[in-house]
């Protein structure tokens, strides 16, 4: 049992430590203007995240499964609508979809990626669907392009769930710009993590953003007149005060991660990552497969090192969604789920702590151990 200190999945403290004076000038900042509600912080976070982005609008919300809500709901999907998504995903996604009245629809993933696979998207289209709702898990775009295309040739929706991929590319293009909506999380752990829950959702016209910001405010455009069956979900003024300070360092963040990921390739030899093409994946998360994986995930945990379980259960196998219409195996997301083995990563993680990190992997499978086949995240198998 290892006596040095945890290394946790995320240290916000680290994390924090070089721009703590800064975010204390934020957070006095609010505090002595006396407006926490929808007020010039808000409006100027929007402002720098549509900037930052290269976004048509920007809308601010209560927390990321609000952003996916608002989204489904200003595009109008309801009862008797399917949308294709994956399986392997939190399960905010799934929920948000049942939570308009549409129907989620799933379609399997790329083992390379952990993404949803175009060509079973592709599959999955029937005349009841409106619209795909694409997941750029642990940080690395999907297969954006190829879903655009499909979405345009068949007349459907594209909605992307960016919680995990603030700051990643394809081709030079942010994720969340590509489709009718692009729906982010600021949930702590983040790569723009917040200090509490927030949201954000990006819309392509004027139009939809004028919708979402009526229906996230009850509804009403104007007080005490309500147009809509709206929401409570405003993102308040002290966490857009924060979050505007990490903004400005968000590429320095997730230069770091990219680092991170880096040293691990270096150390962890024989297991080279090969990203496709034009991605920029921004690791939200560095996951491994690994046959041991529950062996993996205890050894670690005796010598110090979290890891974490994203995620052990498709979507498709969570009680809630029993007896809901499958329309093709999930073979690939049911693989990876019993696999998958997510390791530190970080803004403010050492060098010594990788080290400490890929030490310990490398111990579990030098101990006389059978050789087991593993992958990282956008690796081929």
């Amino acid at each position: 049992m290892s006596t040095e200190p945890v290394i946790p999945m995320v240290d916000t403290l680290a994390w924090h430590k070089p721009i703590q004076q800064e975010l204390r000038s934020a957070a006095n900042r609010v505090l002595d203007s006396g407006r926490f509600l929808m007020g010039e912080e808000v409006t100027a976070f929007e402002q720098e995240v549509r900037e930052f982005l290269q976004a048509n609008q920007t809308v601010s919300c209560a927390n990321g499964t609000d952003a996916l809500i608002l989204a489904l709901s200003a595009a109008g999907l309801g009862s008797g609508d399917e949308v294709i998504t994956t399986p392997f995903t939190f399960f905010a996604t799934a929920e948000a979809i049942v939570r308009v009245g549409a129907t989620p629809v799933f379609a399997d993933i790329e083992l390379e990626t952990f993404n949803i696979d175009p060509l079973r998207v592709q599959e999955s289209i029937t005349n009841k669907t409106r619209a795909v709702l694409v997941v750029h898990l642990f940080g690395l775009p999907a297969r954006i392009q190829e879903i655009q295309w499909l979405c345009e040739e068949h007349s459907l929706l594209l909605i992307e769930d960016c919680a995990q991929s603030f700051g990643a590319s394809v081709n030079g293009r942010m994720t969340g710009t590509w489709g009718d909506f692009g729906c982010f999380s600021f949930f702590p752990s983040k790569n723009l993590g917040g200090f509490g829950d927030g949201g954000l959702v990006i819309a392509k016209t004027g139009s939809m953003a004028e919708q979402l910001k009526v229906l996230r405010n009850h509804g009403s455009s104007v007080q005490y007149r309500h147009e809509y069956m709206g929401y409570n979900s405003r993102l308040d003024e002290m966490q857009a005060a924060l979050l505007r300070v990490k903004l400005k360092y968000i590429a320095r963040y997730n230069d770091e991660r990219k680092k991170i990921a880096e040293d691990y390739r270096s150390f962890l030899q024989g297991m080279d990552i090969l990203l496709p093409a034009g991605q920029g994946h921004v690791y939200h998360q560095f996951t491994v497969l690994t046959d041991q994986r529950d062996q993996l995930k205890d050894h670690l945990a005796s010598h110090g090192v979290a890891s974490a379980l994203y995620y052990p259960v498709p979507l498709h196998h969570q009680p809630v969604f029993k007896g809901f219409p499958m329309k093709q195996d999930l073979f690939v997301a049911e693989q990876v789920s019993r696999r998958c083995l997510s390791l530190p990563v970080f803004p403010g993680m050492t060098k010594a702590q990788v080290h400490r990190v890929t030490e310990s992997v490398t111990r579990f499978f030098s101990e006389d151990r059978a050789e087991f086949a593993y992958w990282f995240a956008g690796a081929a198998p």
